[in-house]
């Protein structure tokens, strides 16, 4: 079982069909996924993040390099101008997970969510509201806020790879031999967990959307609903979370997971 044919593109940039990664037979037995050619190309930096062994050393490390290979603290090298009407250099990978976490549901929240579709081919399922398929009048306003949200910046989307890529060589570091890890969503009445299936012990079988936010926080996950998901989470799913980057991002023990058809637990 996967996401519907509706939901998927045919071509995506990881080393997977979309049809596998979002399907329930990944939860259960998830591979590495990684995108093309990000690692090959940053290969001098995680050669280096592999000799540090304290994650804070290597999170300094990491933003440094984001710094200079980006041009983050350069503007005009970017191709800001003075006389430009506005200054998009300034929107990089920080200040987009800050808007996640203030708000999933604005611009910051709708190039990430792009950003998922364009590199593992699932489809943005809810941004405010349902999207619906096809050319839905929802959707066209979802992809003009997305198109805004890049335009002008510094190869956003490239920083977002580099960014997952470095969570993934972190969940490594962090959790080593785990495949997964539990993570909760606290959601309000029937939000979100309208099941696909029913399994025999109970659990439910769910789409999530492309992009979701879990806690590793049993009890800040339920400040956030009157039921708790309850999710085997694969690592190789989880774009960032909180503690990656100490003093940077911050937030409710919070995981940005990538969608996909999952068993969920759901309790009161």
């Amino acid at each position: 079982m996967s996401a519907p044919p509706d939901m998927r593109l045919p071509v995506n940039r990881c080393n997977l069909p979309a049809e596998a990664l979002a399907s329930l037979a990944f939860q259960l037995a998830p591979v590495a996924l990684e995108l093309d050619g990000v690692c090959p190309l940053h290969r001098v930096l995680f050669d280096r993040l592999a000799t540090v062994d304290d994650a804070k050393a290597r999170a300094r490390l990491f933003m440094q390099y984001m710094t200079a290979h980006f041009l983050l603290d350069d503007a005009p090298a970017q191709g800001w101008t003075p006389g430009a009407r506005f200054d998009r250099s300034r929107l990089d990978y920080l200040r987009l997970l800050r808007g996640w976490l203030f708000d999933s549901e604005a611009r910051e929240g709708a190039v990430l969510k792009g950003w998922v579709e364009s590199r593992f081919g699932l489809l943005t399922g809810y941004h405010r509201e349902p999207l619906g398929s096809g050319d839905s009048a929802a959707r066209i306003v979802f992809e003009r806020e997305r198109a805004a949200g890049l335009y002008g910046t510094g190869a956003l989307e490239n920083q977002i790879d580099l960014l997952y890529a470095f969570s993934q060589h972190e969940l490594a570091r962090r959790h080593p031999g785990r495949a997964h890890l539990t993570l909760y969503r606290g959601v309000r009445g029937n939000e979100a967990i309208a099941p696909l299936a029913r399994l025999a012990d109970g659990r439910r079988l769910v789409l999530l959307n492309n992009l979701s936010a879990f806690s590793a926080s049993r009890e800040r996950a339920g400040e956030f609903g009157d039921r708790l998901i309850v999710c085997e989470v694969p690592l190789a799913k989880v774009l960032a979370f909180s503690g990656m980057l100490p003093g940077r991002l911050q937030g409710e023990d919070e995981y940005l997971v990538i969608g996909g058809v999952v068993a969920i637990g759901l309790t009161y």
